[in-house]
């Protein structure tokens, strides 16, 4: 991918003086969910898989396993915001990642937090919600992460399929929407770049793009995996957040993230009876031939994961 020039993206303040920074810290706002395939879990392993430090705030509870999610419990605004601005009175935050946060009310919280930091990169993820039916819910949380979070993101990360549906839902052209013309929708709400997942190529293959309003400006295609994941998203968001916080532009930040997030599905297993979750540690697993680096495993990423050697879904 392109490198992009650095004043693209919100540089997180350096700390005070009289405070060593001796860790890169990603706060992220999401869901408690008990299988670790969603939510804080997968974005916690992610975050210290690539280098940096997780700061977690919980937002809400999921109920689900490793095939769907079956319902969710908010918790108030209020606890929330105690959780975040109490750490961040303490700690220096260098990037956000914002993923299901469960209501409107944390929503409109977080987006109100972000606007007094606007030094701090936000990555914004949206996931599937088709699962929650509750009503008009899902509707006025879509529109209020529309309306009042999307003007604080810098990168917003999803599904083709799913930012298509949310951002053009009025699309008629015959032809599917291009990674541009979802960028396009995202910059009317103030987002300045998406990196799209998911895009079915001829061969058994998704592209992936990160774009803007004026062009592609890298993409990478990997083929199929023959098997369902839970948490491929988490996994990718939360690794982008923290390859820009610890110094990468966007457009590396982008193409590494792909990268190890393909290396996740790659090492994949399953854990239940349901869908495959990402191994967002593999490099700390053996290697067959027991060639062992400092990290437990040849070729461990730090700042930068590894090449992928498996193809990607």
């Amino acid at each position: 991918m392109a490198d992009l020039s650095p004043a693209v993206l919100p540089t997180a303040p350096n700390p005070p003086e009289n405070q060593t920074n001796d860790a890169i810290c990603i706060m992220s706002f999401n869901a408690l969910d008990a299988t670790g395939a969603l939510g804080l879990t997968a974005d916690s392993l992610t975050i210290a898989s690539v280098g940096a430090y997780p700061v977690s705030v919980a937002c809400c509870i999921q109920i689900s396993d490793t095939n769907r999610i079956f319902s969710h419990i908010a918790l108030e605004d209020e606890l929330v915001m105690d959780q975040a601005r109490t750490v961040l009175e303490d700690m220096v935050v260098q990037a956000i990642k914002v993923g299901f946060v469960g209501s409107t009310a944390n929503v409109s919280a977080i987006a109100g937090m972000c606007s007094d930091y606007p030094d701090i990169p936000v990555i914004g993820y949206m996931p599937d919600l088709s699962w929650w039916k509750e009503g008009d819910a899902l509707e006025e949380y879509l529109d209020a992460f529309e309306e009042l979070l999307l003007p604080q993101v810098s990168v917003l990360v999803g599904n083709h399929g799913t930012l298509a549906r949310w951002l053009l839902p009025d699309w008629e052209s015959e032809r599917m929407p291009t990674p541009r013309d979802i960028a396009k929708a995202a910059e009317v709400r103030g987002v300045a770049y998406v990196l799209v997942t998911g895009m079915v190529q001829a061969g058994e293959f998704f592209d992936n793009a990160l774009a803007s309003t004026e062009t592609v400006i890298g993409n990478s295609k990997f083929e199929r995996f023959d098997a369902e994941f839970m948490g491929a998203g988490e996994t990718l968001s939360a690794a982008l957040a923290a390859l820009l916080a610890v110094g990468d532009d966007l457009g590396q930040a982008a193409q590494e993230a792909l990268e190890y997030m393909d290396q996740c599905l790659g090492s994949a297993f399953r854990p239940g009876m349901g869908r495959l979750i990402p191994d967002r540690m593999f490099w700390a697993q053996p290697d067959d031939d027991e060639q062992e680096g400092p990290a437990g495993r040849s070729g461990a990423p730090a700042a930068a994961p590894v090449a992928p050697t498996s193809p990607s879904a």
